[in-house]
C-alpha cells in the first residue's frame, strides 16, 4: 500500500471517529411519543438495538428498561432533578446529583462505570444508560433475588438502593409504591405492544458491514 493511500485511510478514520465523537456530544431530542414503545422505536430504531444488547447481555427484558427509563426522565437525555425554592420563588439547589435517562446519582455511575462502562460512558447517551439499568438490575437479582422481568420490585430496588429494598425502606412511601405499580403496569402494556411491532423495526446501518 502506498504512503498516500494509507495517509487516506487514516484521514478518513480519523474524521470518522471525529464525527461520532461530536455526534455523542448532541443530545437526542426527546421522542414525540414517549408513552408508547412501538413509535419511540419507529422514530429511533437504534434505541431499539441498544435495548436488546442489554437484554442479551443482562437478561432484562426491553420492556422493563423502557419503563423504568420513562419513569425517570421521560427520555430526555439531560434531565437533572428540578431545583428547590428558596423563600418559595428563587430557584435554589438541586435535591441530588442525579443525571440523564435514568437519573443516576454520580457515585452510582461511577461504580458502574469503573466495572463495566466501557469506554467513556455517559448518561445522556441512551445505549451506556439502557446497559446501565440492565447492570443494576443483575446486581438487584444477584443480592436481593428480584426476577429481572419483575419490573415493580426492580423499579422499587432502583430508587431505594438494592440495600434499600432489602431493608424495606420503601414500604412507608406509599406515592413510591404507586409509581413501582404505574412503571410495572406500563412494561406489561409495552411488552404486549412490542410483539406487534419488533419484527418491523429496521436492523442500524453498521450491522451490514
Amino acid at each position: 500500500m502506498s504512503y498516500w493511500r494509507s495517509l487516506k485511510i487514516s484521514s478518513f478514520f480519523f474524521f470518522f471517529v471525529l464525527l461520532l465523537g461530536l455526534s455523542a456530544c448532541t443530545a437526542t431530542p426527546k421522542p414525540n411519543n414517549v408513552d408508547s414503545i412501538c413509535a419511540i422505536f419507529h422514530e429511533y430504531p437504534d434505541w431499539y438495538w441498544a435495548a436488546k444488547k442489554t437484554e442479551d447481555r443482562w437478561g432484562v427484558p426491553i420492556a422493563v428498561q423502557m419503563s423504568i427509563m420513562r419513569q425517570e426522565s421521560s427520555f430526555i437525555a439531560d434531565a437533572k432533578p428540578p431545583r428547590t425554592k428558596l423563600l418559595w420563588v428563587i430557584p435554589w439547589t438541586r435535591p441530588s446529583d442525579a443525571y440523564g435517562y435514568g437519573q443516576v446519582k454520580d457515585d452510582t455511575w461511577d461504580s458502574y462505570r469503573v466495572k463495566n462502562g466501557g469506554i467513556f460512558p455517559s448518561r445522556a447517551n441512551f445505549a451506556d444508560v439502557s446497559d446501565f439499568v440492565g447492570w443494576y438490575a443483575e446486581s438487584a437479582h444477584r443480592r436481593a433475588g428480584i426476577s429481572k422481568s419483575d419490573a415493580y420490585r426492580l423499579y422499587l430496588a432502583y430508587h431505594e438502593g438494592v440495600g434499600g429494598y432489602q431493608r424495606g425502606t420503601y414500604r412507608d412511601k406509599e406515592w413510591l409504591i404507586h409509581v413501582a405499580e404505574h412503571v410495572s403496569a406500563r412494561a406489561s402494556i409495552w411488552q404486549s405492544q412490542l410483539q406487534h411491532c419488533e419484527s418491523k423495526i429496521p436492523k442500524p446501518w453498521y450491522s451490514i458491514l
